[in-house]
């Protein structure tokens, strides 16, 4: 099979193609022929030398998720068969012909997604799933704060708050890609092209001086302190990027005046038993409703997997709204 590895330290230019063996599957693991992977930062991180593979992952062969379909099974495997479309999260090696992975953090893929949108799926609707629902709490009616709302987690996260009754307010720098979010029932988008951003005031008036009951925070660095300011009492904010760095100043009187929770949380290096328990929660309550169209992938385009350091170029100038995705010919 071929894979694009990193060959050193660097920017795209760094990958090159080259071919290895098949894996074998283990006896609760799927063996799958990839159709489509689509980018995250954290390949960017990981070409870069700043975010290493966990323990038993290629440590050179990028790549997060992936959609495909299933060439074997191990002898233990019962939940599917060789020729089932399958997507899922992988802790890596997804720019890859094929992986392996348990059947257990798998997940079928709806009838109605092709490929590509399959493949821009689990990433970012696992991670806006987790953290704003299984952790966040998410409930009908509240309020919600996203960061980066243009990107493939926060477009995924306004679509999830959509169908679960919840308000909207995005913030991003590019004003573009902020008018592209009331198609995700974004109620209002505030522009965030200065240093350090200024955004709190806005939000607390379109809650009516209240603030928002949940936070989605992807970027991190000097966007916190504001972002602290603009939540309700009892607020809870999810911190799940560090775009913007990774030191803030944070005013503790806040936290503790609104009794405020804030969470950090990441998907790559947790334990494969919560990966499964994840994944299995997803099937359960986000894939019925992507089968119904409630929930839409939002793909920016489709890239070759031969063009992937151009994909990851566009990527790292910010210029994408939704998923970049890589698909093998």
């Amino acid at each position: 099979m071929q894979v694009l590895r990193i060959t050193r330290p660097g920017g795209p230019e760094v990958l090159d193609f080259e071919e290895r063996p098949a894996p074998t599957p283990g006896p609760s693991d799927l063996l799958v022929r990839v159709r489509a992977t689509a980018l995250n930062r954290a390949d960017l991180l990981q070409l870069r030398g700043g975010y290493p593979a966990p323990p038993g992952v290629p440590a050179d062969v990028p790549g997060l998720e992936y959609a495909g379909e299933v060439l074997a099974t191990g002898p233990l495997v019962r939940r599917f068969r060789p020729g089932d479309r399958v997507m899922g999260l992988v802790g890596g090696g997804a720019f890859s012909e094929q992986l392996i992975t348990h059947e257990r953090e798998a997940l079928p893929v709806p009838e109605n997604l092709e490929p590509a949108q399959a493949a821009a799926l689990p990433e970012a609707y696992l991670t806006a799933f987790d953290a704003l629902v299984l952790q966040g709490g998410l409930r009908m009616g509240e309020s919600v704060l996203i960061h980066a709302v243009a990107s493939g987690v926060g477009s995924a996260a306004a679509q999830i708050c959509r169908a679960l009754g919840a308000r909207v307010i995005g913030t991003g720098r590019n004003a573009e890609k902020l008018s592209r979010a009331s198609a995700w029932s974004v109620e209002k988008t505030v522009l965030c092209d200065a240093a350090p951003p200024r955004f709190a005031e806005a939000v607390r008036e379109a809650t009516g001086g209240r603030g928002v009951d949940l936070a989605l925070d992807l970027v991190g660095g000097d966007y916190l302190p504001e972002t602290l300011r603009a939540m309700a009492p009892q607020g809870r904010v999810l911190l799940v990027g560090l775009v913007a760095g990774r030191q803030a100043p944070v005013e503790l009187d806040v936290l503790l005046t609104r009794r405020l929770r804030l969470t950090g949380t990441v998907l790559r290096t947790r334990p494969p038993e919560e990966k499964m328990a994840l994944a299995q929660a997803a099937e359960r309550s986000l894939l019925p409703l992507f089968r119904a169209g409630t929930l839409t992938p939002v793909v920016d385009a489709v890239y070759p997997m031969r063009e992937a350091r151009e994909a990851l170029a566009r990527m790292a100038r910010n210029e994408t709204v939704g998923k970049l995705v890589l698909g093998w010919e």
